[in-house]
């Protein structure tokens, strides 16, 4: 396979995972600004400033606030909304993570199902004519659930209909590695005042709804309540997040399922095979980190310094990825 259709396939699955992460991400706050009063009136539980208590929580989820804030001049609904789903300037809108993936598989029609090309002109097609929306919690509602039928639809074509070859591979290879990192980054939004566990029943009602807004940006409320019944709290959240073996968004499943999906690329260059093997190692070594941390660790970790490095150790990956397989030996979100 040439480098530069591992490349493609490989940012297909990404782009793709990333739509979904962010359309989910955006909804579940719309709700939790219209279930949670106490936004409004109690800003300093959501960060550490009125500026970024509300909308600026998701541009630091995304990773983003450098480019957001050399764009614009204040973190507020409309620009946040639009930022992240229409902007054409914002190299990881919605609109531009579809459009790209839709040139990707454009470029390998011949290599895919024609079913993945008419799932993925379609969505485009169909974003495209969004020029403008009106946000209203009903209709942000329903843009944002189409967004996730249509990511729903790409990734039930991709399991369904294509064989598992490497182009396969490739594809859920950056499906998870950005699903792990998404995990992460949404784990490094979680306010320093909402981690440290308030003392008081009432603080603990305030905090409450913000919790439950990371387990729902992640769809993981029912599935966590399966195992934590009512113990709705940061402790319990991170560990769900990052060790559980059977959700399929912890970071722990992901970075499994990717490493499975790495393994079963088969190479042909004994040289490529090489820096294949390399790679495996390299993503072992974060299977081993994560396999070692303790309880302990997460529960005392109040500056989030765990996810952090974590965090790093995948975007590391990433780059490993890209300078074994990919043609400019260098990968760019």
């Amino acid at each position: 396979m040439l480098n530069r259709n591992a490349e493609a396939l490989f940012w297909i699955g990404r782009y793709m995972e990333r739509a979904e992460n962010h359309a989910r991400l955006i909804n579940v706050h719309y709700h939790l600004q219209s279930e949670d009063v106490n936004a409004a009136t109690q800003p300093e539980l959501y960060s550490g400033s009125d500026a970024l208590c509300k909308w600026g929580r998701i541009v630091d989820a995304l990773g983003s606030r450098t480019a957001y804030e050399s764009q614009y001049a204040s973190y507020n609904e409309s620009d946040v909304v639009h930022y992240v789903t229409l902007d054409r300037d914002n190299p990881n809108s919605l609109v531009v993570c579809v459009n790209h993936a839709r040139g990707n598989v454009r470029t390998l029609r011949e290599k895919l199902p024609s079913e993945l090309w008419d799932v993925t002109n379609g969505f485009y097609l169909w974003l495209r004519e969004k020029g403008h929306i009106d946000f209203s919690r009903e209709s942000a509602h329903q843009f944002f659930g189409r967004i996730k039928e249509w990511t729903a639809l790409f990734q039930g074509v991709c399991q369904s209909v294509m064989p598992r070859e490497n182009e396969w591979h490739f594809i859920e290879c950056g499906r998870y590695l950005e699903r792990t990192e998404n995990t992460l980054r949404i784990m490094q939004s979680i306010s320093p005042r909402s981690a440290a566990g308030g003392s008081g029943v009432e603080e603990a009602e305030l905090v409450y709804p913000y919790l439950q807004a990371v387990l729902k940006s992640v769809s993981g409320y029912q599935a966590f309540r399966r195992y934590y019944a009512d113990g709705v709290s940061h402790d319990a959240i991170v560990e769900f997040l990052i060790l559980s073996t059977v959700f399929p968004r912890s970071v722990h499943y992901a970075l499994h399922t990717m490493d499975e999906h790495l393994r079963g690329i088969e190479l042909l260059d004994k040289g490529l095979r090489t820096a294949h093997d390399r790679i495996i190692r390299h993503a072992g070594k974060l299977k081993a980190e994560l396999a070692c941390l303790e309880l302990d660790e997460l529960s005392h970790d109040r500056e989030r310094g765990v996810s952090k490095n974590l965090l790093q150790s995948t975007q590391q990956l990433g780059i490993a990825f890209a300078q074994t397989f990919f043609r400019m030996g260098e990968v760019s979100a």
